[in-house]
């Protein structure tokens, strides 16, 4: 009996241990004014954002984490309305009746109780300011004519957190409106083919708005490699690279 209680524990604490192994997340730690901000960086498009105690989660999608074991959501960022980003059992899992979500427009109609923003909308959420910038796609379709990611339909956001500036882009290509954003302290930046940007249009983008630090993310199999080979010789700008396929 004493050997089969002892087999027994042994394989409840490896399913425990590997269950806690796959909740481990890679986490960078901003300094800004007004206190730190937490990065998580979960998968794919996936980003948990820690400040002050309050929690964003931004297009938390099931696929990449088991979110009963996940902080609730103070506020819920999404970019668009595709399901990778756009996860409605995950949001109802993680909201409260307190929690604020904002979307786009499309995605809108799809969550109950959530505040659209349009390209160039503006919304202090809890001290923090957000901006929707426009996320869409110049060279890639699905068909001609149909591109992955329209222009006026998804969203990428700039945070402000106490005096850094936070730009997730969401599903976009090297837009104009991208390479004119000025003082970016951190950039996310989409790095899969076809349906966003190669390494050389992020290193475009980059070398054009110069954030201080850059991520590339939602690389999918993409060489992420590569960008820093074409950002070394660009001052002013730091490629950390993390685990965010």
């Amino acid at each position: 009996m004493a050997r089969l209680f002892a087999l027994f524990f042994m394989v409840f604490f490896l399913i425990v241990s590997t269950g806690l192994a796959e909740q481990r997340f890679e986490t960078d730690v901003i300094k800004t004014q007004a206190g730190d901000l937490t990065i998580t960086f979960i998968g794919h498009g996936t980003l948990m954002f820690n400040f002050n105690g309050k929690i964003f989660h931004v297009d938390p999608w099931s696929k990449l984490a088991d979110y009963s074991k996940l902080p609730k959501a103070d506020f819920i960022v999404i970019t668009h309305e595709h399901q990778d980003h756009l996860d409605v059992d995950t949001i109802n899992k993680i909201r409260t009746k307190d929690t604020m979500i904002v979307c786009n427009e499309k995605s809108q109609k799809k969550i109950r109780q959530s505040l659209a923003m349009r390209n160039g909308d503006k919304k202090n959420l809890n001290g923090v300011l957000i901006e929707a910038v426009p996320a869409y796609n110049l060279l890639h379709m699905r068909k001609p004519g149909e591109p992955y990611h329209p222009k006026g339909v998804g969203n990428g956001y700039i945070f402000t957190f106490g005096d850094k500036k936070i730009y997730v882009a969401g599903d976009t290509e090297n837009t104009p409106e991208m390479k004119k954003l000025e003082n970016i302290d951190v950039a996310f930046l989409p790095m899969n083919l076809p349906y966003t940007m190669s390494p050389e249009m992020v290193a475009d983008a980059a070398k054009a708005f110069k954030p201080k630090v850059l991520y590339p993310y939602h690389t999918g199999d993409t060489d992420i490699s590569k960008l820093t080979g074409l950002m070394k010789e660009t001052d002013g700008v730091e490629v950390r690279l993390r685990k965010m396929k």
